[in-house]
């Protein structure tokens, strides 16, 4: 191991190294000479032969040469614990280079170089990540990482596929359906700021009139049934509810939401995710329905039904599609044009 951790220990004051045969040309020889013999020590362990080189003999002797004069029964025990700390040092990179790879193929596969918590990646696309829940333990901690390997190996043939919107039986808002235009899938949660601003985008670019748009409401929710936004949850149900006694009540609602202000000048998202009641999210809400025309019975009709089981069923239905079947670690998340589109849309300029 002694050969293998001076190798890897060469190899990263390489650059250093070739900074300083700037000012010292005859150290870049020395230099090169003894990567050379460190790299021939290595490739002999690599084809499982005895390394004859002796270098190994020659690392231990340089740096315990002081030593060996001035307290000779160090000598051993030392020797020790640079076999020890060569151990250490090979596990260690072996161990940076396995994740290494996996973050790259996680950040290709699924756009995010942290599976289980897609917001801890800086490297990801401009989204409100779906977040797992964390392990409690060392047996969980080693058994989702192991999962997260099924995850990213899962989602490979993605990248390969071409995605058409009408595969998936999503449970949806219609925002309008110019003829002949194409289907596309927008997938959003009323909490994220990403996704309001998104919508704004898509707006300006005329999205909405070019494609025949699928809004599928998503509250975002990890493993242990909590909600990333509080009051998300009820905003979709309310969504649901409000479609299914007047087309185009849906879209009102998330509408105001992403565009509208209250009279202190703050959007209404930043109202329901951080000042709101859950009593108080329903009653703007119902306010909202109210201005849109609906008299009391019918607000009360959208209340029992936002409530009812079958909500529920298709608020389940639409994460199984969008975390088990899309493999969607992010949102917004958009199908047009046969790709799958993740994280925020872009006025094209």
């Amino acid at each position: 191991m002694v050969c293998i951790a001076a190798f890897i220990i060469l190899a990263l004051v390489g650059v250093f190294v070739a900074i300083l045969s700037i000012f010292k040309p005859k150290l870049w020889k020395s230099y090169t000479k003894t990567l050379k013999r460190s790299w021939g020590c290595l490739w002999t362990k690599m084809r499982l032969q005895k390394c004859e080189t002796g270098f190994k003999d020659d690392v231990k002797n340089t740096l315990l040469s002081k030593i060996i004069i001035k307290h000779p029964n160090w000598v051993k025990p030392l020797s020790i614990v640079i076999e020890i700390l060569s151990v250490v040092i090979v596990v260690v990179v072996v161990w940076a280079i396995i994740i290494s790879i996996k973050s790259l193929l996680a950040l290709w596969a699924l756009g995010t170089c942290n599976v289980t918590k897609p917001s801890a990646c800086s490297l990801g696309s401009e989204v409100c990540s779906i977040d797992e829940s964390e392990p409690s333990n060392p047996l969980e901690a080693t058994g989702r990482w192991f999962a997260e390997w099924g995850e990213i190996f899962e989602a490979i043939p993605d990248k390969f596929r071409s995605y058409n919107a009408d595969d998936y039986s999503f449970n949806y808002i219609a925002v309008n359906e110019p003829e002949d235009a194409p289907v596309a899938v927008d997938i959003f949660d009323p909490g994220c700021s990403v996704c309001m601003i998104s919508y704004r985008n898509q707006k300006e670019a005329g999205f909405f009139n070019t494609y025949n748009v699928r809004l599928v409401p998503f509250a975002i929710q990890d493993a242990d049934g909590n909600f990333k936004f509080k009051n998300s949850a009820i905003i979709v149900r309310y969504m649901f509810a409000a479609e299914q006694i007047e087309s185009g009540l849906a879209l009102k609602i998330i509408d105001r939401i992403y565009t509208g202000k209250n009279h202190d000048e703050i959007s209404y998202q930043n109202m329901f995710n951080d000042e709101y009641s859950e009593e108080e999210a329903r009653a703007k809400l119902e306010s909202w329905l109210k201005e849109a025309g609906l008299d009391n019975g019918k607000i009360q009709e959208i209340r029992e039904i936002s409530e009812l089981d079958e909500i529920t069923t298709k608020m389940n239905e639409n994460r199984d599609i969008v975390e088990n079947q899309i493999h969607v670690k992010g949102i917004p998340t958009m199908i047009y044009d046969g790709k799958k589109h993740t994280g925020l849309f872009k006025v094209a300029e």
